[in-house]
């Protein structure tokens, strides 16, 4: 699982909870230099593997979104790491803006993914990705999550591949996910117009800068 500095925790934090208990050889918190890693909110996640130490086959690479996300788009060493691992992992996947990277990287060329919804339809096509708007996405071993709280339904989605849906029921019921939510607000058709424009306002950095860090990946 990559850290990177202005990630967003729960990206990785709800998937890293829920899969911990499967990860038989091990689950990695993997970022450029081993140690503490702030996310995009204060919270610092602590990486124990750097690039060089991260093992050269995996069974799942990871990647979470958040602010963070137009720097690793444009990030060499980053982008390398990700072509080299994914180019043997079992399942390569993300949730969020964490699918840019991916695409970045030049790992989702072809394939059906998905992402946060303010940068989805603009952003996947420009990194050769087919957009999808669904909660969790499959496309061979590629599977991407929409934005941050999807990280649980992708662990779960991902779980059921892994070891059997019985094991990914249990894992449910050991986190009781059964959401509820106070409102029917989780996506722009179902919040409305004017909480959209105020969303994609508080967005519109990330929206600006993942468009051109895109741009600036097809000019490599």
């Amino acid at each position: 699982m990559l850290l990177y500095p202005g990630m967003t925790a729960l990206d990785l934090v709800g998937p890293q909870a829920l899969l911990a208990g499967i990860a038989e050889g091990g689950l990695r918190l993997v970022a450029r230099a081993a140690g503490p890693v702030p996310s995009d909110t204060g919270l610092v996640l602590m990486a124990g593997d750097d690039f060089t130490t991260c093992p050269r086959d995996l069974d799942v690479l990871f990647v979470p979104g958040g602010d963070g996300t137009p720097a690793q788009m444009r990030d060499a060493e980053t982008l390398a790491f990700l072509r080299d691992r994914g180019a043997r992992a079992a399942w390569v996947t993300s949730v969020c803006t964490g699918s840019l990277i991916l695409g970045a990287a030049g790992l989702l060329e072809g394939y059906r993914a998905t992402s946060h919804w303010c940068v989805r339809d603009r952003v996947l096509p420009r990194l050769g990705a087919i957009p999808v708007n669904e909660r969790v996405v499959f496309d061979r071993n590629r599977v991407t999550a929409a934005g941050i709280s999807a990280g649980l339904d992708f662990a779960l989605a991902l779980a059921a591949r892994l070891r059997g849906p019985d094991s990914a029921r249990t894992s449910q019921l050991v986190a009781e996910y059964a959401p509820a939510p106070p409102f029917a607000a989780g996506t722009p058709e179902a919040a409305g117009p004017a909480i959209t424009a105020r969303a994609r306002a508080i967005l519109a950095s990330l929206i600006a800068e993942s468009e051109a860090a895109a741009e600036a990946s097809l000019h490599r």
